[in-house]
């Protein structure tokens, strides 16, 4: 199948070299024609930024692109690009050209491609690699892609422990060649159980002859197992500045590390998905993403806003004989929702940051969530006495403004608290806490809002 839909996309390419400016394809056009847009890779001084062009191509073009690419570049450039529009290249292209590509990336990059694309098309590339390459992907593929083994990287440097320093970093230099990032040396006994991480420097600054076990003697290793969530290895590498983290088994032998850029595209991730995530739209979901699929997905959460909604204008449909008697009131009710409401998305969203990059623990969760609460009150008091003289001053009725600024005062405490709490007790229930938490807090605070301050207008007006 692969073979086929290249054939339609770039026709005439037949290997890694572009065909001669003369040579056309079976629909009469020239190899140069249909790769014209993609430019050449030389004028790109980072692979970032070819994957950037490539991204603003046709998926033709893109493939085009590839296909005439030194196979390293293609691979660097591919590693770049987004994880749709890097499995839409590789379905496309030819399969002995994309086991080139595929050989040639970082093991980590490899199987994050190979993970989004089917199972049928995964292993015919897979079949098309070395049987060492191809089962080191398929150990990685085996692990869950939000795990520490996930992300993790097996291109590492190993020394042993009885390796003098000189010895070591002589071992690097023909190691290096071929790894990704080797910031450290992971020391490690003749059973390969981490026992320490001397980092470059600290090799060059030994002593001659010194023995890098002992040089990394007494050291606390910071590791974290294969089945760590990728949140906490960020939380890790973040806490402790480190540029890469080593991934031990429970025998604490070393599997990989997780290097400081594959964080850095996590927690962009995870940032991304919780945004997406308070709104009711699926993490997932990008600007590729067919718009029918994307129907499906907002569609569920929509509805569950529209019920939400129908709760808030029935407490509005109670009160109807109040509005009826003075309408002022059904011009001021708004503002007494949006107030409420933007105060507890600062607090909603705080919360939400918060749960991503730190471990909370139950005690210190509600500690914050009392804190928001303190937040809500004085906030709201500032408010209430403005809320109460604009709408004294609006209406020249001095208990409309009492109304307003009690309603305004309580509904900001209220929506305050709310987005404390709900990402802690979406958490609770085992559910993502940003999941859809903008919806309900929206909800909380305008039936609140609303039958807070027509309640009192009911009660101290008429």
């Amino acid at each position: 199948m692969a073979d086929d839909r290249t054939d339609k996309i770039c026709p005439s390419a037949s290997g890694d070299r572009p065909a001669p400016s003369g040579a056309g394809d079976a629909h009469g056009i020239s190899m140069p024609a249909v790769c014209r847009e993609a430019g050449h890779e030389a004028e790109f001084v980072h692979p970032a930024d070819m994957a950037d062009h490539l991204a603003n191509l046709s998926l033709e073009k893109q493939v085009c692109a590839l296909r005439h690419m030194a196979t390293e570049d293609a691979a660097e450039a591919l590693a770049e690009l987004d994880g749709n529009v890097a499995v839409d290249v590789l379905e496309n292209l030819d399969a002995d050209v994309a086991a080139q590509i595929i050989a040639e990336m970082a093991p980590d990059d490899a199987a994050d491609v190979l993970d989004e694309l089917d199972e049928e098309h995964r292993d015919v590339l897979l079949e098309k690699l070395d049987k060492e390459d191809s089962e080191e992907l398929r150990n990685l593929l085996n692990f869950d892609p939000d795990s520490a083994a996930g992300a993790m990287n097996t291109e590492l440097i190993l020394l042993e422990q009885n390796l003098t320093v000189d010895e070591a970093i002589a071992h690097i230099r023909r190691e290096m060649e071929d790894k990704e990032s080797p910031y450290y040396g992971y020391v490690v006994d003749d059973k390969d159980v981490l026992v320490g991480v001397l980092s470059l420097r600290d090799l060059m600054l030994a002593r001659p002859g010194t023995v890098v076990g002992d040089a990394a003697a007494g050291q606390s290793v910071v590791s974290v197992t294969y089945d760590t969530d990728k949140r906490e290895v960020a939380s890790l590498l973040s806490h402790y500045n480190y540029l890469a983290l080593p991934v031990v088994d429970y025998e604490g032998h070393i599997m990989g590390v997780v290097t400081y850029d594959d964080i850095m595209d996590i927690m962009h991730e995870e940032a991304s998905a919780d945004m997406l995530g308070m709104v009711g739209a699926d993490p997932e979901e990008s600007v590729d993403t067919p718009w029918l699929e994307s129907v499906r997905k907002r569609l569920p959460w929509l509805m569950v806003n529209m019920i939400n909604s129908a709760l808030s204008a029935s407490v509005v449909y109670m009160f109807e004989g109040t509005i009826a008697q003075m309408a002022v009131l059904a011009v001021l009710m708004p503002m007494v929702a949006n107030q409420a409401g933007n105060t507890g998305q600062q607090a909603l969203a705080v919360m939400i940051r918060q749960l991503a990059t730190d471990r909370f623990d139950q005690k210190k969760a509600w500690m914050a969530v009392l804190r928001e609460g303190k937040i809500g009150m004085v906030t709201g008091l500032f408010m209430a006495v403005t809320a109460f003289l604009g709408a004294w001053w609006f209406t020249g009725i001095p208990l409309v403004g009492a109304v307003m600024g009690g309603a305004l005062l309580c509904d900001m405490l209220l929506g305050a608290l709310a987005g404390g709490s709900i990402p802690l007790i979406f958490r609770a229930l085992g559910r993502d806490p940003a999941q859809a938490s903008s919806i309900f807090l929206t909800t909380i605070t305008d039936g609140a809002g609303f039958f807070i301050f027509l309640g009192l207008a009911t009660l101290f007006i008429f």
